[in-house]
């Protein structure tokens, strides 16, 4: 069996601090790559005079590549999922995700074009009042696939070492199971 490929795929964003949002996100649901299109990154990047912060340095691996089009930035054997409000798309609970995946999401100011919507394998909506953050998004997006395969790959293990090697180096809580 192959390994998973995992990509998102961004539609002219034009928010750095969005961008490194879902860099993080993307290391912190084990992302492969990030592609985005048109200018609108780089150039807010230019005007901010500074990168995206990754001061946590989670998300810096991620390697993120500006693509002229996303349908042609992975190859043939990846599902191309949309994720937006268009008609006739599957409420996100009952999506059940493709093994290799890109995921494209339409830009902070707009939608995915219909030509990108028309070509998708699957198009999901994220059933909310109203739209999300293009990184809130994305974040449940990445949940919701790693809670799903999470329940079936981790049944009746110990989830205290998961604990232990993903929280921060402060962190040394612990439930206290005595009543």
């Amino acid at each position: 069996m192959n390994k998973t490929q995992l990509s998102i795929g961004l539609i002219n964003p034009k928010s750095p601090d969005n961008v490194g949002a879902i860099l993080r996100a993307s290391a912190n649901y084990q992302v492969d790559s990030v592609f985005y299109t048109g200018t609108r990154y780089p150039q807010a990047l230019k005007r901010a005079g500074r990168s995206v912060d990754m001061s946590r340095k989670l998300g810096k691996d991620i390697p993120i590549t500006q693509a002229d089009c996303l349908l042609e930035a992975v190859t043939n054997d990846v599902k191309i999922v949309c994720i937006e409000f268009a008609e006739g798309a599957m409420a996100l609970p009952e999506f059940t995700h493709p093994e290799q995946a890109l995921y494209i999401f339409g830009p902070e100011d707009g939608s995915i074009e219909q030509g990108v919507i028309d070509k998708a394998d699957h198009v999901v909506f994220v059933p909310t009042i109203s739209c999300m953050n293009l990184s809130a998004s994305v974040n449940v997006l990445l949940y919701d696939r790693m809670a799903k395969s999470y329940a079936y790959s981790h049944q009746g293990q110990d989830n205290n070492a998961l604990i232990k090697t993903s929280r921060d180096t402060n962190n040394r809580l612990k439930v206290n199971t005595t009543t």
